[in-house]
């Protein structure tokens, strides 16, 4: 059984595009897509740097657009696909919820509503790598600061204020150690309340198409039955925690054998390797990772 996963924000790295517009049609792919995000998809993805890559209102649309380009390279039919925050909205298209194109302008719209939501307070994340769960999601409550993410294999993401990180950090959970991410911002969190009445604006010009195959939600790691259902997750999932581990369980139930990581890959497939043991996996990261990962392909 084959699951492709998209990754969220954070992924990105400078420049990391630039190998896979060698591909014959991805660079028109992207040109034609950048009219849609509102974004030089293949300059963000190529010349521009970290600081400029971390906004926001880039960062979303950058990894959509290259999550659903390296797909296409792949020619993947997978059983069960999901995404890690912003890469639902590649799950979404890859299931045939949304087209390409209204992932994209639905991500458009969500990444400059959280961005605006963003400014409001200076906020961000951190990652909290090891500790005991309850220990770890005590401290976090202890300091007012949210469990942003429970990826599982160990690890959470707290996201606050800066002044309650700072605090955080100062006293952090036993056995644990923590990480600062590169993200704009406290997602998945009351932080993001605006973004939420947006993002269910635009959503209203949407028709959604109910799932080809199984589409795991972040909300919950359960499949979803239908296209309706999984647009009003999405815009409810801005401001609620992304339960990654509980979609990493559902997998494990429903017997994965295979799991291809899609651009810019190396984050969800390292967290499987720790909590889905013996499950193959391939993270594209360049061109040269697609031989590797269509030998996962039934």
């Amino acid at each position: 059984m084959l699951v492709l996963v998209a990754p969220g924000q954070g992924a990105q790295t400078p420049g990391f595009l630039a190998p896979w517009l060698e591909l014959p049609g991805l660079a028109d792919r992207l040109g034609s897509w950048s009219e849609v995000a509102g974004v030089d998809l293949i300059a963000q993805g190529t010349t521009a740097g970290a600081d400029e890559i971390r906004d926001t209102a880039v960062a979303q649309p950058l990894l959509v657009a290259a999550a659903l380009a390296s797909a296409e390279a792949l020619g993947a039919a997978p059983d069960v696909v999901a995404g890690h925050s912003v890469g639902e909205f590649a799950a979404a298209a890859l299931a045939g919820v949304l087209s390409p194109e209204q992932a994209l302008s639905l991500i458009r719209d969500r990444a400059q509503a959280m961005a605006k939501a963003a400014a409001i307070t200076e906020t961000g994340m951190t990652a909290v790598l090891g500790g005991v769960e309850e220990e770890v999601l005590a401290a976090i409550d202890r300091h007012g600061l949210t469990a942003a993410n429970i990826n599982g294999a160990g690890q959470i993401v707290a996201g606050g204020t800066l002044e309650q990180l700072a605090a955080f950090k100062a006293d952090p959970p036993a056995r644990a150690r923590l990480i600062s991410l590169s993200v704009a911002g406290a997602f998945h969190t009351a932080h993001m309340a605006t973004a939420v009445e947006s993002l269910r604006e635009a959503a209203r010009n949407v028709t959604p198409a109910d799932p080809r195959v199984t589409l795991l939600s972040n909300f919950d790691g359960r499949p979803v039955a239908t296209g309706a259902e999984f647009v009003e997750r999405l815009v409810q999932q801005v401001s609620s925690p992304v339960r990654w581990g509980a979609c990493m369980e559902t997998m494990s139930g429903l017997g994965v054998t295979g799991i291809i990581e899609l651009l810019p890959g190396g984050t969800l497939t390292g967290l499987a390797k720790r909590a889905l043991r013996g499950v193959r996996t391939v993270a594209l990261k360049t061109p040269d990772d697609l031989d590797a990962a269509r030998e996962l392909i039934p």
